[in-house]
């Protein structure tokens, strides 16, 4: 039996503890995270792709695995898939009626339904808001749920290769005000947005009612970097995988260009 996928280990923890919503909460950010294999209708034509429909009881759904070797042996043959994180699929199929067919005949089969898929897409594309403010002291974090600090380890993993690594701090501002702060170091270029929507998801997937943290991003020379070094607790993010060559490019493999779904 070959190692279980982050989406198996969530899916059991999240049937261990039904009436857990924090359990669901990580399942969902396992399932938008995590890359999945699409089943089409036929080979990708283009831009677009159609995904082959299977009626539940007079509702829709197409099939994602999370391994491509899954999606084989359910089918019974090679077949023709896109490759997109469930976030991308979520966000194409919000709203039309469709629902999610997972993992189907694996330890984490389970089907979400049209109304689930866009609550889902609906999370995770809001953004967090930008605010200045002027940071006084830098404090050693303090009274955060364990459940924060284990989404953003989790979350950060996903990060690979964006920046450097994170500090998690609390902070004070000049007007007195008293938060908590996740601040990136050497961020690549135009990463910023995504490492921010990175840690507001995982604020919002920890389950944590009316919670708040601050995102910021600093070079590792400037002064507020060697204060977060000092008091603020560090993720370090993956390193980028070094360029392979690829050959014929699966549907779906570019994030920055993932099909249409019709």
């Amino acid at each position: 039996m070959s190692d279980p996928t982050p989406l198996d280990l969530a899916h059991a923890a999240m049937e261990a503890a039904p009436a857990e919503d924090a359990a669901r909460l990580r399942f969902y950010e396992r399932l938008a995270d995590s890359e999945l294999f699409l089943l089409l209708s036929a080979e990708a034509e283009g831009e677009t792709a159609a995904p082959e429909m299977f009626p539940v009881e007079d509702v829709n759904f197409v099939l994602v695995f999370d391994r491509e070797e899954r999606l084989t042996a359910f089918t019974g043959r090679p077949s023709p898939y896109a490759a997109m994180s469930g976030r991308v699929i979520a966000d194409q199929l919000a709203g039309q009626g469709v629902g999610l067919a997972v993992n189907l005949e694996t330890p984490s089969a389970i089907l979400i339904p049209p109304e689930a898929v866009s609550w889902l897409a609906e999370t995770v594309a809001h953004a967090p808001s930008e605010v200045e403010a002027n940071i006084e002291a830098f404090h050693p974090p303090a009274g955060l749920p364990e459940a924060l600090v284990t989404a953003l380890d989790t979350k950060l993993a996903t990060a690979r290769g964006l920046a450097d690594c994170a500090f998690l701090a609390g902070t004070e501002d000049d007007q007195g005000r008293r938060s908590h702060m996740l601040a990136f170091i050497d961020a690549v270029p135009g990463a910023e947005g995504s490492l921010a929507k990175a840690a507001s998801e995982a604020l919002t997937f920890s389950g944590i009612e009316a919670g708040e943290m601050d995102v910021a991003f600093f070079r590792a020379s400037d002064l507020h970097s060697a204060a977060l070094a000092r008091v603020g607790l560090r993720f370090d993010l993956p390193k980028p995988e070094a360029p392979q060559e690829i050959g014929r490019a699966v549907p779906g493999s570019d994030p920055d260009s993932p099909p249409i779904l019709r």
